[in-house]
This record gives C-alpha cells, sequence and structure tokens, in this order.
C-alpha cells in the first residue's frame, strides 16, 4: 500500500487547503473553551520556528545525532502540538518526557539526548527541570507555557520573529526530508534504563495513513475528539496526526479528574485511552449500580449479564435482540449520556483490555475497540474494526505491514513503520531489528489465521520449580474481571505452585459487607475480616476453573494499597513494573511461600 511522502508539519497545510477549521485545537483556558484556528496554529509554529532560529537552534547535518534537541515536559494543551510543529520545521528533534517521570531518569534523558531548550506547562514542572539544569551541561534555557515569575514565556519566543526569520523557515522546511529523525521517544519500559526510540517523519507518516484507511478514518471535520492520553506517548502522538490529516477537531480535558465533566461539555465523537481507564469508568458505572434499589437494580444488573453475552460474530437471535434493545432504551443509554451522547469510537492500547468489558460496552452501544503495537513501530501493528473485531485479539494487522510469528510465537513486523534504531545504541538495534523485521517481545497466536492474541510478553513468562511455563497476563486479565479484583500481580518464578498479590477493590468490598450487614471501618481491617478473605478466596478459585492445574493461584496475599504512577509501580503507560512490586511486597510473596 503507498502512502504520501509528507512530513507531519504538512498536516497544517493540508488541513488549511482542504478544511481549515474555526477549532482545530482547543483548551479550557480559565475555565472557558479557547479555540485555536488552523491559521492560528500555522502563524504560532512559524513564528515559534523563527524564534527557535534565532536562539541558534538548528537541524545542523540534519542526522540523529547532529539535530539539536528540544525537550518537552507538559500536559496535553495547543502548545505542545505547536511546539512539536515548530521544532520539526526547522528540523531540529523533539524529546518528549511524560510529566510523571522521575528526576533520575529525566536527567539521563536530556544528558543523553543533549536537549538545548526546554519546555514546561507548569511551576511544579518548571521547578522539577530546573533543579536539574546543573547536571545537564547541554541545556541553555527553560520556556513555559503558563506565567511564572523570572521564567521566560513561551510567548516571547514568538515575538522574535521577523521577516527574515520566517522566510528562513520555509526556506529551512522546504529541505527537510521526511527520512529525517523527527521525534526521540524514550520508553522507560517496565526494566532497565530508558531506551530512545528514533522515528522519522515517514515513520509515523507511513503509520497514520495505513490506519487511517484500516480503521478507517475517513475525512471528518465535523467530528471532535477529547484527547487525555500523554502526547509523549506514541499512541496519542500518531492519533493527533490521524486527527490533523481527517481534519477532526481536537479538544484537550483539563486533567484526569475532569474527563467526565469535560466529555459533557465537548460531546465527542471519539477518544483514545488505556485499559486502566476504561475500567475505571465501568467501576463507576457500577458502583452506581449498586445503589440502586428495587425493580431499577434488578433492571441495571439483567442489563450487565446481558451485554456480557454480546457476540459481533454470532447472530445472537430474536429474543435477544429484543431484549438487548429494551436494555439499551432504559439502562445503557444512560452509559452514552455520560461519556457525552455522541461516541462512535473508543481505541483503547498500551495493555490487554478486558474481552467482559468490551462485550459489555459494545452491547451497550459504546463501541470500544482494542488496538495493539510498540513505540518502535510508530506504534500500530493491529487494530480490531467496526465490521471486522473479535474480542479478546487484538485485531488484525493494519494495511501496509508484514507480520508474522517467529518459531517461539514472538510477534515480528516489517515495512515503513519500524523505528530508525535506538539513540546512539547500535547493539540494542541489532537486537531488536534483524533483516528488517522487528523483534517485538511480544508472545502472540492467530485465531481463525486472521486476528492476533497476544498471551504474554517474552520476559515476563517464568518457570515453576516443576519446569512447567506460566503465561502471568492471561491469568492477571481474568482475574480483573471479577468487581472485586482491582489489580493483581501473578507470582511463582522457581517456585511450586503459582501465587499471587491482590489488590482488591476497596468499593466492591464495601458493598458487599453492608449487604451482608457487616461493618466497614477501615480497608485495612476489612481485609483482615474472615468472611471478606473466604470471598475473596471463593473469587479466584472461581475464575482458576479457566486453567490449567499448574497456572491455578494456589495462594494469595491482600494489599491494601493501590499501585500507582506516583508511587512507582506503574509505568506512565500504566503498566505494572513487576520487579518493582516483588521488592516493594517481598514480605507478602514470602508469606504466600512460607
Amino acid at each position: 500500500m503507498e502512502y504520501p511522502s509528507y512530513r507531519l508539519f504538512d498536516a497544517v497545510a493540508h488541513q488549511l487547503e482542504k478544511y481549515p477549521k474555526p477549532d482545530m485545537l482547543n483548551a479550557k483556558v480559565d475555565g472557558q473553551w479557547k479555540s485555536y484556528t488552523t491559521q492560528d496554529v500555522e502563524i504560532a509554529a512559524n513564528k515559534l520556528s523563527a524564534g527557535l532560529l534565532k536562539l541558534g537552534v538548528s537541524g545542523n547535518d540534519f542526522t540523529a545525532e547532529g539535530s539539536d534537541k528540544i525537550g518537552i515536559i507538559s500536559n496535553n494543551r495547543p502548545e505542545w502540538v505547536i511546539t512539536d510543529l515548530a521544532t520539526q520545521q526547522i528540523g531540529a528533534i523533539l524529546i518528549p518526557i511524560y510529566p510523571t517521570t522521575n528526576p533520575l531518569e529525566i536527567e539521563f534523558i536530556l544528558n543523553d539526548s543533549g536537549v538545548k531548550y526546554m519546555f514546561v506547562s507548569d511551576e511544579a514542572l518548571f521547578n522539577k527541570i530546573n533543579d536539574l539544569k546543573d547536571k545537564i551541561p547541554s541545556l541553555k534555557g527553560i520556556y513555559s507555557f503558563a506565567h511564572i515569575n523570572g521564567t521566560p514565556h513561551f510567548s516571547t519566543l514568538l515575538e522574535m520573529a521577523d521577516n527574515e526569520s520566517l522566510e528562513q523557515v520555509e526556506k529551512i522546511k522546504n529541505s527537510i526530508s521526511n527520512h529525517h529523525t523527527a521525534t526521540i521517544i524514550y520508553t522507560s519500559g517496565t526494566t532497565g534504563t530508558p531506551k530512545g526510540v528514533m522515528l522519522s517523519h515517514s515513520n509515523i507518516i507511513s503509520c497514520v495513513f495505513f490506519s487511517r484507511a484500516s480503521f478507517p478514518f475517513p475525512d471528518a471535520p465535523h467530528q471532535k475528539t477529547l484527547s487525555f492520553l500523554p502526547l509523549n506517548h506514541i499512541f496519542e502522538k500518531l492519533i493527533t496526526y490521524i486527527y490533523l490529516y481527517s481534519g477532526i477537531s481536537i479538544y484537550y480535558a483539563e486533567s484526569l479528574d475532569t474527563i467526565g465533566d469535560n466529555l459533557k461539555e465537548v460531546q465527542p465523537d471519539g477518544f483514545t485511552t488505556v485499559p486502566r481507564l476504561l475500567e475505571k469508568v465501568y467501576e463507576k458505572i457500577m458502583t452506581k449500580g449498586n445503589e440502586l434499589k428495587g425493580i431499577k437494580r434488578a433492571l441495571f444488573f439483567w442489563s450487565v449479564a446481558l451485554g456480557a453475552k454480546y457476540d459481533n460474530n454470532v447472530s445472537p437471535g430474536f429474543f435477544y435482540n429484543i431484549k438487548l434493545a429494551i436494555a439499551r432504551k432504559l439502562v445503557f443509554s444512560k452509559w452514552r449520556e455520560a461519556l457525552g451522547g455522541n461516541i462512535k469510537f473508543i481505541i483503547t492500547g498500551g495493555a490487554a483490555a478486558s474481552e467482559r468489558l468490551l462485550r459489555i460496552f459494545n452491547a451497550a452501544g459504546i463501541p470500544v475497540f482494542e488496538g495493539y503495537g510498540p513505540t518502535e513501530n510508530s506504534p500500530v501493528i493491529c487494530v480490531n474494526r467496526a465490521q471486522d473485531a473479535m474480542y479478546g485479539t487484538v485485531g488484525p494487522p493494519i494495511e501496509g505491514i508484514e507480520v508474522k510469528l517467529a518459531e517461539d510465537g514472538e510477534v515480528l513486523t516489517k515495512g515503513p513503520c519500524v523505528m530508525q534504531g535506538y539513540y546512539k545504541r547500535p547493539d540494542l538495534t541489532a537486537e531488536t531489528v534483524k533483516d528488517g523485521w522487528l523483534y517485538t517481545g511480544d508472545i502472540g497466536v492467530w485465531v481463525k489465521n486472521r486476528y492476533l492474541k497476544i498471551t504474554d510478553r517474552k520476559k515476563e513468562l517464568f518457570k515453576t520449580s516443576g519446569g512447567k511455563y506460566v503465561a502471568p497476563q492471561p491469568i492477571e486479565n481474568k482475574m480483573k474481571e471479577s468487581r472485586f479484583i482491582e489489580q493483581i500481580l501473578v507470582v511463582g518464578e522457581n517456585q511450586k505452585f503459582v501465587g499471587a498479590l491482590i489488590v482488591p477493590s476497596i468499593q466492591a468490598i464495601k458493598d458487599w459487607m453492608r449487604d451482608n450487614g457487616i461493618a466497614f471501618t477501615n480497608k485495612e481491617e476489612a481485609l483482615q475480616n474472615e468472611q471478606v478473605k473466604k470471598v475473596m478466596k471463593e473469587t479466584v478459585e472461581r475464575y482458576n476453573q479457566n486453567f490449567n492445574q499448574v497456572e491455578q493461584i494456589k495462594k494469595f496475599e491482600l494489599i491494601p494499597t493501590e499501585w500507582s504512577v506516583d508511587s512507582g509501580e506503574l509505568t506512565p503507560k500504566l503498566s505494572m513494573k513487576r520487579k518493582v512490586i516483588m521488592e516493594k511486597h517481598k514480605d507478602a510473596v514470602e508469606r504466600i511461600y512460607s
């Protein structure tokens, strides 16, 4: 499949020519939505490019090592995208960093890439970078999107632009090859030192156009989306450029806490998310359902049970369809309203989504599609589509790329989306890309010779002392279908049996205790309650039936505090850092096997 030889920043000219928009990028400012037109974005990006040229920022020899680097650590906002466009237009390279990244990791990334100037969104992030300034010799200055005393504001760079520098921007723009490195994205992963993934314009553009054709995303200048997944993650960056090239308006959520309110205000046609946030939405809905009384409560749980049986590939029969129509009208319509009432697509990626959740949401008329791909592939490899989805899989491969499984089941892919390599790490690049094939480190199987199902991470498989291999992810994903299990980590390497650390859902425990006439005082005491322990044991035993004897969880420990990014157990993508969790709960693991 062919794709255009665009650069990422050509999205603005493309949009201006085809469908200039009054609301290309939008954000809340002092409680009101502020819109940037397509022309506003073009002017701001060109002026910022000119300002950066005046600071001496340059593509130099236009190699990944030679081009100047611009760092950004910020929440999602129009200025993020404008900075991205402005950096690319002069051949410099953007180094995006998660706002939650710890200082040691930030110091490593900025020194490894040699960042020259930093853009930060607020005072807290300014302080985070400023405290490290003396340890980063390449760093010449920090600019802020918010007005902070004693810190130069991002607008001061726009004011530096003059006719001469703006003409220079146009000249440089025209000379930039689509094979130039557009960004280096450092992946913290769940182990080891961050690795800088070098992605060219061509890598990301090919993925934009292959994904647009596959999903599909038609030109839709009347559509809106809400953006809240961090923009420094390749998934949200890719989808941003899909939106820009499709003429879809982007509205930025104020924060993760305001997503509910922002969905009602914006009434978007779609958004992207990670399974953890979908689980949170579902838990909120279920908590409200538990508060209902009498016939309303019965109707709610009847609808959820009906939704759990939903199958898009099998005709459920006349009576099921009638019942589903009733459930959609009386119960599920309220769910859709809570998401703005207009949702045509939700795309989830980054980790495995619960099959049960996918069935229930799709039954409710809320189309959720699971996709998959690593940063190293810009990122999409597979995605489910409206007319071609299989729950429990990540869907068929997108057009334009090749996908195959190695003898051990590792997923390999080849095509123009595969990264240029790891920055300054030819050794790691050679291990990961062989004969053009990207070795993803994920283990998969084909379902019906078409749909890819990811069964585990190669590095996460472990052997029990009996020599049997166990894949923890499928066990964890199945167990999390229970309303009582918030988070779970399966353990058992070199042990006689499989065990688990379980963070229970305190809300579900509270509701169960209330319904069974048991007083709830605090979570620690609740988890020591013998009847609560019994209900957790019964839950684990019920889900154990889905697995072979060797994979079943024989003993577990209950952990009272949820794992999070802030406390260090989750990556910014909300994947578990297994080593960190096991180290933190060493005593609990020892109790399982004592």
